[in-house]
């Protein structure tokens, strides 16, 4: 049996999330084929992405240093947005930081391209546009995230009849420290996620669960799903990525080893269950209890902020998605306390002054606005 090879832009291909969707590029050779990447600063990555799998595009941060590492191999530093529209291209991975991927995830879209989205950052600043655009050139988004991944795979095969979506949350590194210690935190020891291997910024996110209410924002746009039918519920394990609660009262669970190349897999395979021998199998003798709790909101102050702030609409989630990574960026550098990255994003929200039904350009103004700002109100603190 032939099978016609998809075409893959990734986007932060040097990153956590590109790296593992690499993996399953190696794991189905005969499934993908690797048209574009695109990387930042991480050249020496780059370089040996670009040895074995010999894109047609690449594109890097044109100030990164070792850029000349690149020359030999004679590539133009493309845009993202030229990549993602081109005609080899099938599925375009948004796997960057922040939302350097939200423009060309809109050209992808009008270019007709299907999103595997793990950028989070974009549905939630520009969920309206997005979803709109993605109706009106008859797309795919296909999420990334293993919270909103499961979700996705809980509801397929399923008629319409949702009662509430479950997101569950592990609470980072902070679930088991007094709030009396959250001050004295440090980098090191937030960055020591118990259950999974992710990048800076996320971990930090989700010990302050800002990342668990962008995921309630994502799951909102993706399944169009009313606010108030989203839950978080507090699972140690990490093991129960997420539930669907149907009218009947039924409960359907996904459950797996937390390994992110899993929801890659199911979603760069287009709902394909087939056997990737490189995954760890989740053997449920071993499994002693799975435990669930109720969000600790004196734990987690930053959850209830953002999800309000996100509810809001408009420009709010951007300027809560720049305020936040802002944050992130002091307290990895110690510049900030741990408890003071809610402070900050307090500070930032009280004096925004909201655009109403924004257009795209006016929402990135505004996640830099808050980024900008964000470095000055640190120093009142």
């Amino acid at each position: 049996m032939v099978i016609d090879k998809k075409g893959l832009a990734i986007l932060g291909s040097t990153g956590s999330i590109g790296q593992q969707t690499l993996d399953i590029v190696r794991a189905f050779p005969n499934n993908f084929q690797v048209i574009a990447l695109a990387a930042n600063n991480n050249i020496y990555s780059l370089e040996n992405q670009i040895k074995e799998f010999k894109p047609k595009f690449i594109s890097f941060n044109n100030d990164a240093e070792n850029k000349h590492l690149l020359q030999p191999y004679g590539y133009f530093n493309s845009t993202m947005e030229n990549m993602v529209t081109d005609p080899d291209v099938d599925i375009v991975i948004a796997a960057t930081n922040s939302c350097s991927s939200l423009i060309p995830i809109i050209e992808a879209i009008k270019a007709k391209k299907d999103i595997a989205l793990a950028n989070k950052e974009s549905i939630v600043m520009a969920g309206n546009l997005i979803s709109k655009l993605s109706k009106e050139n008859n797309i795919n988004i296909f999420p990334l995230d293993s919270e909103p991944n499961a979700i996705w795979q809980c509801i397929k095969g399923e008629d319409l009849g949702v009662y509430k979506l479950i997101l569950t949350a592990s609470g980072g590194a902070v679930r088991n420290q007094k709030i009396s210690d959250l001050s004295r935190l440090t980098p090191k020891q937030v960055l020591n996620h118990p259950n999974w291997e992710m990048g800076s910024k996320i971990t930090i996110d989700s010990s302050t669960l800002i990342n668990k209410a962008l995921e309630v924002a994502e799951s909102h746009w993706l399944f169009n799903i009313e606010w108030e039918k989203i839950e978080i519920l507090m699972h140690p394990q990490s093991i129960i990525h997420s539930m669907v609660e149907f009218n009947d009262g039924s409960i359907k669970a996904q459950m797996s080893h937390p390994d992110m190349r899993l929801p890659i897999q199911y979603a760069l395979l287009q709902e394909k269950r087939q056997i990737n021998p490189n995954l760890k199998r989740l053997d449920l003798k071993k499994i002693n209890q799975l435990n669930f709790e109720q969000l600790d909101k004196n734990k987690y102050p930053c959850f209830e902020l953002s999800l309000e702030t996100l509810k809001l609409g408009h420009t709010w989630p951007a300027v809560l998605c720049g305020i936040d990574e802002t944050a992130v960026e002091l307290f990895l550098k110690n510049k900030i306390q741990f408890n003071q990255i809610l402070t900050l994003i307090e500070k930032a929200l009280s004096i925004h002054r909201p655009k109403q039904n924004p257009d795209i350009q006016q929402i990135l103004d505004s996640f830099n606005w808050a980024k900008k700002e964000g470095y000055q109100l640190a120093k009142e603190l």
